[in-house]
């Protein structure tokens, strides 16, 4: 069957993602209420009952709103780093020792046929990751909430065929916006998010022939509308030489408030 995936939901106000492949489906992150959760997963024909697990990539309210209570309701196993577990602690509640299982940064580990790697990235949270994902040939990447993409984290992304990766905000629409300076400071530095202008960048790096797919997500609400993102992302790669067909690759969007299409990774 292959790599399959679907963005259930991206944004400041939560985020969740599937993969699967046929043996295995995981869940990436845990950012709305299980009841929403329940809504998004049955939008895309899936059932909680029928996930193996979640894997989480760090401890904000819109990474694991719903967590503890999906967790225990289809009594899931929950992975994560030591600092990720120690930092999200309070917020979700009882979860059974045999389901805190830990997954170290920089580790990889197979779950049936569907290998996982999770690697580092720099965002103001106790040990953030974003993760890869394997299946034979076939290579998807999940990396959102970074102030900067750093040489490993090129690294750890390069040669997919699918990224889903963050467009986070406008950086005029940010300065001009009005959340208080501390936190657009907090957004545009090292440890926040990645505007139009440096995914564009980080795109034309990692642009090698194989890359046939990049989704747009965690797009501010307040700083950021998905055409917007788009052309700004294309722009920024153009002034970077980096040109492209259609045909040869395509920028997707993500949405808040509902599920991209199941997307296969090798429907090249």
């Amino acid at each position: 069957m292959g790599l399959k995936f679907t963005v259930l939901s991206s944004g400041s106000t939560g985020n969740a993602t599937l993969v699967a492949n046929g043996e295995v489906t995981l869940m990436i992150d845990a950012g709305f209420s299980c009841r929403r959760i329940d809504e998004l997963l049955g939008e895309r024909g899936v059932t909680g009952a029928e996930l193996n697990g979640i894997l989480i990539t760090h401890e904000h309210s819109d990474h694991i709103k719903g967590l503890g209570a999906v967790a225990r309701k289809y009594n899931l196993p929950v992975y994560a780093n030591t600092e990720t577990w120690k930092a999200m602690e309070k917020s979700v509640g009882q979860i059974p020792e045999e389901n805190r299982c830990l997954l170290g940064t920089g580790e990889t580990r197979d779950f049936g046929s569907l290998r996982v790697e999770s690697f580092a990235i720099s965002h103001d949270a106790a040990e953030p990751v974003g993760y890869s994902f394997y299946d034979g040939k076939e290579k998807l990447s999940v990396c959102t909430d970074l102030g900067y993409a750093s040489d490993k984290v090129k690294a750890a992304i390069a040669d997919s065929d699918v990224l889903v990766l963050e467009a986070n905000h406008d950086v005029e629409m940010l300065r001009m916006g009005r959340y208080p300076w501390n936190i657009k400071r907090r957004i545009l530095g090292d440890m926040g998010h990645l505007s139009n202008e440096a995914t564009g960048e980080l795109m034309s790096e990692l642009m090698n022939g194989r890359l046939k797919r990049t989704y747009l997500a965690h797009l501010s609400r307040e700083h950021n509308i998905p055409d917007l993102a788009r052309m700004a992302v294309r722009s920024s790669m153009e002034d970077r030489g980096c040109f492209y067909k259609d045909s040869e690759f395509q920028l997707r969007d993500t949405y808040y408030d509902r599920p991209t299409p199941w997307d296969t990774v090798a429907d090249l």
